[in-house]
């Protein structure tokens, strides 16, 4: 597959999986991000401060949060299919029951730390209130998803705030985004190397035009001996350098959780949202984990299509003649090509998070190694997965 500039680095010039030369199988969209699906935008706010020990609450901050906005900033309120996946329950992603009751989101999707889920609920809801207050005269439940980031940062310490969810919200575009260390990644581990936010997307053709399916992972998850690429198991070879490790006394790094979301302007049901999600494990499965008890790992998919079609808002007078919704959706038995797309594309977005990263210290001096780019290319060669 030819290289574009764009799918090897990101907007800071970080490189990107498809830099180390990984095969990877199918074709991405023009930035291989989640924005490659039309309308939606992602935001981050990232939270870097303080160094040294912990003090009592107050120590360094290594967070923040992820924002991905199905329609954008005007299309908030819009509903659109979905659905929710939990592969390991050992974690949190409010607004769950009405995703289940009535297969639809209507609000901006954010990814932040464990114990920040809180202010970000409630940033969701004060941005819906100032900017769209008839979206919030009604009942808002936002989607706030979360993985756990205290072995880098001061979890207890209360640095997210209602204000960084909010500017997440506001910050969020379409284009190249940036990955690794950024938004609610910011303090995350991955396969106990640095870990955070990675993106990726497919191109799905189906008769006589093209889909793109997009995903977003917050990478947390994954204990050093099983991490594999590109079906190489580099667990061994990789061994060394594991601090992770020795800060859990030989226990399991594979604890942290991943949230996946996919977004697809392929006309969707809510039960096929739901299906694209289920996928989303295999793709981690590519990399090597098997998962930790201790990892929630919880994933959501939607559709931008049929815009609306699912709304569940207080109605306005009696039902007419036009009072019926409507919606295309692809027929089940055509379904394995946006299958494929997922688990190819939840695949890459791990390894982006890994690959475009740097080493980082946080709280109690606390240091996740970053992936070694070149010990990861020799082994590769060594097996013949990468030209040599």
């Amino acid at each position: 597959m030819d290289q574009v500039p764009t799918h090897t680095t990101t907007p800071a010039g970080k490189a990107r999986a498809r830099a180390l030369a990984i095969p990877l199988q199918g074709t991405p969209g023009p930035a291989n991000a989640i924005t490659d699906v039309a309308g939606v935008l992602v935001g981050y706010s990232t939270i870097i401060k303080g160094e040294g020990e912990l003090n009592l609450g107050h120590g360094p901050a290594r967070t923040g949060v992820t924002a991905i906005l199905p329609f954008g900033h005007d299309g908030i309120g819009t509903a659109c299919a979905a659905g929710y996946h939990s592969f390991n329950g050992n974690g949190e992603m409010t607004g769950a029951s009405w995703i289940e009751e009535a297969g639809s989101i209507s609000l901006p999707i954010l990814i932040t730390n464990t114990h920040a889920v809180g202010p970000c609920h409630r940033g969701v809801i004060d941005w819906v209130a100032r900017h769209k207050p008839d979206v919030a005269n009604q009942w808002l439940l936002p989607v706030v998803a979360e993985t756990w980031d205290g072995y880098l940062n001061d979890i207890n310490g209360s640095h997210v705030t209602g204000d960084h969810a909010i500017a997440a919200i506001d910050n969020a575009a379409s284009g190249r985004i940036e990955e690794g260390s950024v938004g609610g990644g910011t303090g995350m581990n991955c396969y106990a190397f640095k870990g955070g936010s990675g993106t990726a997307s497919r191109i799905v053709d189906y008769g006589h035009r093209s889909y793109t399916v997009g995903v977003l992972l917050q990478a947390n998850f994954g204990s050093r001996r099983e991490l594999t690429i590109a079906g190489v198991p580099l667990g061994h070879a990789l061994a060394d350098d594991n601090p992770m490790e020795s800060y859990f006394s030989g226990g399991s790094t594979g604890a942290g959780s991943c949230i996946g979301i996919v977004a697809t302007d392929a006309p969707l049901l809510p039960g096929q949202c739901k299906a694209l999600a289920r996928r989303m494990p295999l793709g981690l499965a590519r990399t090597g984990t098997t998962g930790s008890h201790f990892s929630g790992d919880i994933f959501l998919a939607f559709s931008t299509a049929n815009s609306d079609a699912l709304n569940g808002r207080f109605p306005k007078g009696p039902p007419g003649d036009e009072s019926y919704s409507h919606m295309d959706f692809i027929p089940w038995g055509r379904m394995d090509d946006f299958y494929a797309a997922v688990v190819q594309a939840t695949e890459e977005a791990v390894l982006n998070a890994l690959v475009a990263n740097d080493d980082m210290t946080g709280r109690d001096g606390n240091r996740s190694p970053a992936l070694p780019h070149a010990k990861v290319l020799a082994a590769l060669k060594a097996r013949g997965a990468v030209a040599g």
